[in-house]
């Protein structure tokens, strides 16, 4: 069985986030039984230089089962594009994304003038209601395009959860099918729990996300203006989207006390991901909505509990004793929140650290995910 994957960016870029983590997730769990060939930009997200070490416009063996074609600019264009799905043998396409043009419009588009019909779509949480809050006229008037031309009809949308398919549903109407399988976790084997020093009244908190609106990094900084007797330390890893949104961000840092600080540390590569995590007492990441999280699951792999909102799959949190998901326009939970998790003493703190570290173990290792896809696939 082989997948012809189609997604912006990949391997070993790291910038965009979640999406590149979803596919180098599903491709390290499953490829001993799928072959995979991806086909991707030779940058990472919000970069202009190619990859180094890499073969542009060819394709790459990165393993036994998987190759990356990795485009340079002059060939992402629907002429090379509609060559990639001619030339190439596969059972399977497998787009990511709605709203790009190369890499989610085209080759959906001719991928069924093809009149190839095993097409998957995975939406990425493009069509949850969060994802409205910008640009909406023009994702609502390109899907009512999409709609009138018959794009979407008889082909599969990838959902990564059941909310996500009502969204799809919602979003899309005409003839096709929806399945909801999670994302599936980073592959590693986890180390042996360690504990972190934690003292009454120190906080070490990190966000590793993108810094934007949706991830809503200002919202995170103003929760911290009330924090008074504690001493917090918040650093911030991930790529700047938006200049202007950052500058709100740095408006709001420059007005903190004394005992609050807060640190930008640029971006970290997904490798180092986890072992970053597990130089904090907590990630405080309160996005608007996450179709899955992956910067969620891998703070707990690190024994980090999470302080994040309830518009994520990561839910009852506080009853696990691994985190708190709290509504949005609950503020003064999230400040009653930070101010529990500074008073927290090291043995308090050592009982939810490990119990993070347990569950990350126990979701790791459910194979139960594996086996849908490769029924998704067969």
């Amino acid at each position: 069985m082989t997948v012809l994957i189609f997604i912006d960016w990949y391997l070993p870029g790291y910038k965009a986030g979640g999406p590149i983590r979803s596919i180098a997730n599903l491709v390290a769990h499953l490829e001993k039984k799928i072959k995979f060939k991806i086909v991707c930009r030779n940058t990472d997200y919000l970069e202009t230089k190619p990859y180094e070490n890499i073969k542009n416009n060819e394709w790459n063996k990165i393993s036994e089962n998987t190759e990356v074609l990795y485009l340079s600019a002059e060939n992402i264009n629907k002429t090379y594009i509609k060559q990639i799905i001619t030339d190439t043998v596969f059972d399977f396409v497998y787009i990511n994304g709605i709203y790009s043009f190369y890499f989610s419009i085209l080759p959906l588009y001719i991928s069924k003038k093809q009149k190839i019909n095993k097409i998957i779509v995975a939406s990425r949480g493009m069509l949850s209601e969060h994802a409205f809050g910008r640009k909406s006229v023009k994702k609502k008037l390109f899907l009512f395009i999409g709609k009138t031309i018959g794009l979407y009809s008889n082909i599969t949308f990838h959902g990564t959860n059941k909310e996500e398919e009502e969204s799809i549903k919602k979003q899309i109407k005409g003839k096709y099918t929806t399945v909801a399988i999670p994302n599936l976790p980073r592959k590693t084997t986890l180390s042996d729990f360690f504990k972190k020093n934690k003292t009454e009244g120190q906080l070490k908190m990190v966000s590793i996300a993108r810094i934007s609106d949706e991830k809503n990094t200002l919202f995170a900084l103003q929760q911290l203006k009330y924090i008074k007797n504690h001493e917090i330390i918040f650093d911030i890893y991930g790529s700047i989207y938006d200049k202007s949104y950052w500058e709100e961000c740095e408006k709001i840092i420059s007005e903190f006390p004394n005992n609050i600080t807060v640190n930008y540390k640029g971006t970290v590569v997904s490798e180092k991901v986890v072992s970053t995590f597990a130089n904090y007492h907590f990630s405080f990441m309160p996005s608007k909505g996450e179709n899955y999280g992956h910067s969620i699951l891998e703070s707990f792999m690190a024994g980090t509990p999470v302080i994040t909102s309830n518009k994520t799959p990561w839910r009852d949190l506080e009853n696990n004793e691994i985190g708190w998901d709290i509504d949005l326009e609950n503020t003064n939970k999230f400040k009653e929140v930070i101010n529990y998790s500074a008073k927290m003493n090291q043995i308090e703190y050592d009982k939810w650290s490990k119990k993070a570290f347990d569950f990350a173990k126990k979701t790791t290792n459910n194979t139960e995910i594996e086996n849908k896809y490769i029924k998704l696939f067969a």
